[in-house]
């Protein structure tokens, strides 16, 4: 089965039946530890736990993390240059606190070993709560009955919960529950795991290993009566500061005695239960978690008092009440509903909840590229925040995309001074980043993607767009679009043109989004991103001074801005070089890519992808092959820049050429198929996409979940099936349902309106669900249409021709370039590697 047969569902439904609203797991497995810790992770942007189960011990890999919460150290570069990357930046595995092991009649509970008489584990998106309910056969025969919850709280972001329930069924027994908080960042406990386990071999998208002590103690006290620990450290380099409190209390009628264990990695309640039969006994643990940049952690102890304090006050209860209400209210505003496919809507609906887990209160801090469920690429924020993310936070929760675009502008004094840095004008923004410093250690595929500033730009264009936010324009986007756009006058250069033509604009030594071609000329999808800022930047000053020339002053004063220099960026602008091969009709991913030969995807050995783990860049850079979408990627976000007929050659051309190594390729690959016409292509990238992390179709979704990915879904369902797009402030809907889908459903928040959209095969209806405007305008098809509030209009569509089966390489192969030479194409392997065992046996012995 593949992903382009209707149905395609790659999960073991045996285990993972379909929930449309939850994700759950009916047979416990510690085969695939890693997968399950991420997938059964709760989160809320701010706070994240990974699903490490409560006894400890059966894990792949532990994982507490506040975003932003890091470690610094120095990059140390074999050899070295001016302006290379200095200080590293790794995320720290914050104390642990979901700790709660048992122990009957002295055994302990271990699920890897357990005699287990039923199993269920679910993760509801309704509710956002982890729980889990067992029955264990103990050694001595004896039934014991568990329940779990575990929540990590929208509502009040610093706040965890966990409660543990044990029911005795069949027979007395003494009980031992010890509730602990672990520093497993420097300490151990006496089930050591090795940190990291998942970080075996050669990966680059994992974390760096730290070198000594990382959590240096400050605090530990307790107050046995109230039932309440905490612990709290200052990062060693960093300087960061983290405290944990957790309050316990313990619903039972039977007889305990509590005993308290405190030392500078560990705090441990323990509660010793003369267990009865039948009777249950609950233990609940909240838990409040708080940073900062320097903050003593004596106060942070007080910050984390005050949560714990207010939820003593309004109760468990309000919590969870007030984590169903915040995510009822997200549900309203964000889901996406495909009628007929309950897999597929299980599927997109954990993507969805996980993306708004790594997002919603992530106030003060960016999005990681694996969100708060495992420390890969170091918790790191890179342009996936801005190109996949903001724009499902912008049409559904602007608010959060706010949060987001501000978060980058904190940023901008240190992107100026990494523009002086490398010997340019305006500000240039880290590639990646946890503290606003480039922690690029290998510049080609790093520090030159320069394209971070358009992303960034085009993130902050598409929310002002969509909401109208004028305050946050005058105060903070319009300094962010005018210092890149100066980024790219100064970026590059002029050169004459033939004649009497006029004189062209081009970027040399940059790297696009394709990480498998570095450090280019006049690569496509960095210029035309350039052009979008500049322009942007222009139109958003003459916006400003038509609306009130007294701020336009304030703007210009406070950036050094001139005429000229605005003038200049128009310039450029309008004189960008777009390459464009005519012997090919296709745009060239860049000056000197279609001078390459062809990477022979087709024949390249499973086993050898993907090709960054088993090729040296240099044999990468030589060929035409793609690690992630460049081009295609181009013709989404600037498509009003580019013809049907130039989108659909350069589709082909670039797609067979495309590995899908990177997570980052198969939404986007999705959306221009669709667009194009290869209707089956498009499903079969969504399918892979949607089920990336849920079938760890790329074997590291034990290192968390790619949120470029989870965002990419969104987009692929709205912008690819839903044929929205909106250029600038035009929004405008080319439909393209797939053949198997009875329809699709999703709403979209534009200027402070909601509306709701439902496709089907004959029409679209447009709902005006909430807001204060009467009315919106929208185009389908090219008709405008007006949406009124309470008169749902139903707009006829008509069909788009298709396109059979997908591009292959071989319609690429033999074809002539502009200069007239022959396309060829190659496995760049070592020749006995290639070799069949008959020729293997005539080669000489080394």
């Amino acid at each position: 089965m593949t992903a382009a047969t209707a149905g395609f569902d790659p999960l073991d439904r045996s285990r993972f039946p379909i929930d449309e609203w939850a994700l759950r797991e009916t047979r416990y497995s510690d085969a695939d530890l890693g997968k399950t810790e991420t997938l059964f992770a709760v989160a809320n942007g701010y706070l994240g736990l990974r699903g490490n189960v409560e006894e400890g011990r059966d894990s792949h890999a532990h994982g507490t993390f506040i975003n932003g919460l890091h470690e610094v150290w120095p990059i140390r570069h074999a050899e070295d240059a001016y302006g290379f990357a200095k200080v590293g930046q790794t995320i720290v595995n914050a104390p642990d606190a979901k700790i709660m092991r048992l122990y009957v009649d002295d055994e302990p509970l271990l699920l890897t070993v357990a005699d287990l008489e039923s199993y269920e584990r679910s993760l509801s998106f309704r509710d956002g709560v982890l729980t889990r309910e067992l029955v264990w056969r103990t050694p001595s025969g004896k039934h014991v009955h568990l329940k779990s919850r575990r929540m990590v709280s929208f509502a009040e972001r610093h706040l965890a919960i966990m409660d543990y329930e044990i029911t005795l069924l069949d027979d007395d027994a003494p009980i031992a529950v010890s509730c602990q908080i672990l520093n497993r960042q420097d300490g151990q406990d006496e089930y050591w795991v090795k940190k990291e386990a998942m970080g075996a071999g050669f990966d680059p998208r994992r974390a760096a290993n730290l070198d000594g002590r990382v959590l240096q103690p400050v605090l530990s006290w307790a107050d046995e009566d109230a039932g309440r620990t905490a612990l709290g450290y200052r990062v060693t380099e960093s300087g960061m500061t983290v405290a944990v409190i957790a309050d316990h209390t313990i619903e039972t009628t039977d007889s305990y005695e509590p005993r308290t264990v405190m030392e500078d990695d560990l705090a441990k309640q323990v509660y010793r239960i003369q267990g009865t039969k039948g009777t249950t006994t609950r233990i609940t643990k909240a838990v409040s978690y708080h940073t900062s940049r320097g903050v003593p952690p004596r106060e942070l102890v007080d910050r984390c008092r005050r949560t714990l304090d207010r939820l003593k006050h309004n109760g468990i209860a309000s919590a969870f009440e007030a984590q169903r209400e915040w995510l009822d209210n997200f549900w309203a505003r964000s889901d996406v509903e495909i009628a007929g496919q309950p897999h597929l809507q299980q599927a997109v609906r954990w993507n969805l909840f996980q993306l708004i887990q790594a997002s919603a209160r992530a106030e003060g801090a960016g999005v990681p590229a694996k969100g708060m469920t495992g420390s890969g690429y170091d918790g790191h924020y890179f342009w996936d925040m801005e190109i996949y993310v903001l724009p499902f936070l912008t049409y559904t929760s602007p608010t959060f995309a706010r949060n987001a675009l501000r978060f980058r502008y904190s940023m901008l004094d240190a992107a100026r001074r990494r523009a002086g840095e490398v010997n340019q004008a305006g500000a240039l923004f880290p590639w990646r980043t946890i503290n606003g410093e480039e922690a690029s250690a290998y510049y080609a595929a790093g520090t030159a993607q320069y394209h971070i500033d358009a992303d960034v730009a085009h993130a902050v264009s598409q929310y002002l767009t969509a909401t109208e936010d004028t305050s946050f324009l005058t105060r903070e986007a319009i300094d962010i679009l005018v210092e890149t756009a100066r980024l790219w006058a100064d970026l590059g250069f002029w050169r004459e043109g033939d004649q009497d033509a006029a004189p062209v604009f081009h970027i040399h030594g940059v790297t696009g989004p394709d990480e498998y071609t570095t450090v280019v000329n006049d690569n496509l999808f960095t210029n035309v991103m350039a052009r979008a800022n500049l322009r942007a930047a222009v139109r958003r000053l003459r916006q400003i001074e038509a609306a009130d020339p007294v701020e336009y002053a304030a703007v210009c004063q406070r950036l050094g801005l001139t005429k000229p220099e605005i003038a200049e960026f128009s310039r450029v602008a309008e004189h960008m070089h777009v390459p464009y091969d005519t012997g090919l009709g296709v745009h060239p991913q860049d000056d000197d890519f279609l001078s390459k030969e062809l990477w022979d995807l087709a024949h390249t050995p499973a086993d050898k992808r993907p090709l960054l783990l088993h090729y040296h860049p240099l044999v990468i850079y030589r060929h035409q092959v793609l690690k992630q979408a460049d081009v295609v990627l181009a013709l989404y976000l600037q498509g009003d820049e580019f013809t049907q007929e130039q989108k659909l050659a350069d589709f082909k051309y670039y797609d067979p050429l495309t590995t899908g190594d990177s997570t980052l390729s198969a939404v986007v690959q999705s959306i221009v198929a669709a667009e194009v016409g290869y209707s089956d292509l498009a499903e079969e990238y969504f399918s892979s996409a949607v089920y990336v992390d849920l079938a760890d179709l790329h074997n590291n979704a034990d290192a968390g979940v790619h949120v470029a990915s989870l965002g990419g879904v969104w987009n692929a369902l709205v912008a690819g099936f839903g044929g929205m797009r909106d250029y600038l402030g035009t929004w405008s809907f080319d439909p393209r349902l797939p053949a198997s889908w009875e329809s699709l459903t999703f709403r979209l928040t534009l200027h402070g309106n909601r509306i709701r959209v439902h496709l089907d095969r004959e029409a679209m209806t447009f709902t005006l669900e909430t807001g204060e405007a009467d009315s919106l305008d929208v185009v389908v098809q090219g008709q405008q249409v007006t949406i009124t509030r309470g008169q749902p209009r139903t707009v006829p569509i008509t069909a788009t021709p298709t396109r059979a089966g997908k591009p292959t390489f071989r319609d690429i192969e033999g074809s002539r370039r502009e200069d007239g030479s022959l396309i060829t194409a190659t496995v760049p392997d070592r020749p006995h590697e290639s070799a069949d065992e008959e020729d293997r046996a005539a080669l000489p012995p080394s």
